[in-house]
């Protein structure tokens, strides 16, 4: 839901930035780059000491290099397959450095080995719903659900919830910080469910793309569909 009305909203407001960067000769992947760089030290160096306020500033003014990018490259009539890669890839390394950030975090300092355990379960369940609308559409399925929990979503609730908590260096009542681990329960269910949701409509997908395949007289096409045959890497 939020990819859909705040992607919209902020390419609006940051179109006149991504053509400021245009005139000045900047590209598209070198926003990218730097847009990734960014957010990976913002998480990887605040996170793990706990200073979750800055990290999240710093954070967040990087995170929006992802609406910047590919602005410019339509602006400048460049987009492409290899920008679109290079942008999906390096939102997985973003995303692996935020939650790896907080496991750091509980894994320290923070001395939880629970919420460790569920920041872990964020980044790797982030991944894998990622991958399956990847996967499922390079076998040439539409994948038509985005599911409770997706990435902008999982950015949203996680960052607004460590900025949050880390007011408390401010002087905000220490009960302030119970938002993080809610947030982190919230993003681990909703992505859980999110990833049931993809699974079950690939396999619903694939089963009507199978059926409408198979020759007449054929039930099942003797498995020549089956998708495990090609590329079956993950």
């Amino acid at each position: 839901m939020l990819n859909k009305y705040a992607r919209a909203f902020f390419t609006r407001v940051l179109t006149p930035f991504a053509a400021f960067l245009l005139r000045r000769g900047v590209s598209p992947d070198a926003v990218t780059l730097i847009g990734t760089a960014g957010v990976v030290a913002g998480a990887l160096v605040f996170f793990p000491r706990g200073e979750f306020f800055w990290g999240t500033i710093v954070i967040t003014l990087f995170v929006f290099s992802d609406l910047v990018d590919g602005n410019m490259a339509r602006q400048a009539g460049v987009s492409s397959r290899w920008g679109a890669f290079l942008d999906s890839t390096l939102d997985r390394v973003a995303d692996a450095a935020i939650f790896g950030g907080l496991a750091l975090w509980y894994a320290g300092s923070g001395g939880n080995d629970l919420l460790c355990a569920v920041a872990i379960f964020c980044l790797a369940s982030g991944q894998v719903v990622s991958y399956t609308k990847a996967r499922g559409e390079s076998i040439g399925l539409p994948v038509a659900v985005n599911g409770l929990i997706e990435r902008a979503e999982r950015l949203v609730i996680s960052l607004v919830a460590a900025g949050l908590s880390g007011l408390q260096t401010f002087g905000v009542p220490s009960w302030i910080g119970v938002l993080l681990p809610v947030a982190l329960w919230v993003v681990a269910v909703g992505s859980l469910v999110t990833l049931v949701q993809r699974v079950v409509t690939v396999r619903r997908e694939a089963a009507e793309a199978d059926a409408a395949e198979a020759p007449a007289g054929s039930p099942g096409g003797d498995g020549a569909g089956d998708g495990r045959v090609q590329g079956g890497t993950a």
